[in-house]
């Protein structure tokens, strides 16, 4: 399994480097040039929000209280069907970074905080893409975790580097049909190995399959809310707006977005679910690695490797994301709007490769501090949907939203 792993990291190395030389200009690194089509779109957005976060977290969340756990996952499905309405306007804005449009609606304040929130909530999300990529290679080749949260830290680096949006983008279309076709086909075999679907699910407890099970409403409603908050103003989603084609391509992808994330979480979801059948009795800090114990120990070696392969696709290109977008804004947002005005293209390009170099560092470091990927992940949505999120939708929605309103909205929400 290591082997398939270093083999499709090695393939998605060298379609980057080739891709890497057709960017030429700050648009092309930061925004592909503005010319991703909509199918293109699709599996970037998929790609980048199918993370960690459910590879790990959420089906850890499903292994310990069954289907409820989708509550979480439900938080983006309702999110995303908000941005159907939103995504047009974005790139009729056509801007590089949210701070550019919380700039135009409440001034310079507003970007620097907005850049300071996104920069600590993003650079939380990579953490746990790292410390996700660590757990992976300690399950299929006895690599220490903390020893494979840093290669796989070091692997994203120098990858998201190199690559740049215009790389990121393309290469996500095989990353979004890999990790659909793996979940697939790995429930799929849990589901006809254990004799249907029927069968599977009379196995399961009753509360694993029931509306709030043992979370109960109010746990329920804290994992939905964080969720829909950082979805509503999750900055790559726009940032990856503003490289669309055009707004109609923008909305096209939202559409098929929705069904794909719906698809592939609930998939990852029901593999933790059944998983809690097939290997029993995992503590909550094990249970978060069920999707890898499911493929090293329950199915079939050809649909085991595909399974990892796919959740090397899903950290990684996830890690890619979250690792570009708070690079842009320090280098859009802070040193091209506020230090050096008349950087060049090229500087550009240089400069927010050093500083996902950066990011990554910081990142790795903030792993240390959770308990959890879960928790991680909780804190992570909350600063960026407490902090970003409500003011962003007003500056996009309300007429009626003022320039203190905003920055207060930024800063409030961040400091509690």
């Amino acid at each position: 399994m290591l082997t398939a792993i270093i083999g499709y990291l090695g393939i998605l190395v060298v379609i980057g480097s080739f891709r890497s030389r057709k960017v030429k200009t700050g648009d092309d690194f930061l925004v592909a040039g503005r010319t991703l089509p909509a199918h293109v779109l699709v599996f970037t957005l998929l790609a980048t929000w199918i993370g960690s976060g459910s590879l790990f977290a959420g089906a850890g969340l499903g292994y310990r209280v069954g289907f409820p756990a989708l509550w979480q996952s439900a938080g983006a499905w309702v999110g995303i069907a908000l941005v159907y309405f939103i995504a047009p306007r974005v790139r009729r804005i056509a801007q590089y970074t949210v701070p550019d449009i919380l700039e135009l609606r409440y001034g310079p304040t507003a970007r620097v905080l907005g850049t300071l929130t996104t920069v600590m909530a993003y650079a939380t999300i990579a953490a746990y893409q790292f410390r996700g990529g660590g757990r992976l290679l300690a399950a299929v080749a006895g690599v220490d975790p903390d020893t494979g949260a840093l290669i796989t830290a070091s692997f994203c680096i120098v990858y998201t580097a190199l690559a740049g949006m215009l790389s990121i983008a393309y290469l996500d279309i095989g990353n979004g049909l890999l990790m659909t076709i793996a979940v697939g086909l790995g429930v799929g075999f849990m589901v006809s190995d254990a004799g249907g679907i029927s069968v599977s699910l009379a196995a399961l407890r009753p509360d694993q399959v029931s509306l709030f099970g043992t979370l109960g409403p109010q746990a329920a409603f804290a994992l939905f809310l964080p969720t829909m908050f950082l979805l509503l103003g999750e900055a790559n989603m726009y940032q990856k707006f503003f490289s669309a084609k055009s707004e109609r391509a923008a909305r096209r992808a939202v559409v098929a977005w929705i069904v794909g994330t719906i698809l592939v979480e609930t998939l990852i979801d029901s593999t933790g679910v059944l998983g809690s059948v097939a290997i029993a009795g995992l503590d909550t800090a094990a249970s978060e690695e069920i999707v890898i114990r499911v493929a090293t120990d329950v199915l079939p070696a050809a649909h085991g490797i595909l399974l990892v392969c796919g959740a090397a696709a899903i950290i990684v290109s996830t890690a890619n994301s979250f690792l570009l977008t708070p690079s842009t804004n320090l280098i859009r947002d802070v040193y091209q709007r506020f230090i050096n005005p008349g950087i060049t293209d090229r500087q550009v390009v240089l400069y927010t490769r050093i500083i996902v170099i950066v990011i990554g560092a910081l990142g790795y470091a903030a792993g240390n501090f959770f308990p959890t990927i879960l928790a991680m992940a909780l804190w992570a949505y909350t600063m960026y949907g407490a902090g970003i999120t409500p003011a962003l939708l007003g500056a996009l929605i309300w007429k009626r939203a003022t320039r203190l309103g905003g920055v207060s909205s930024i800063l409030m929400g961040m400091l509690t």
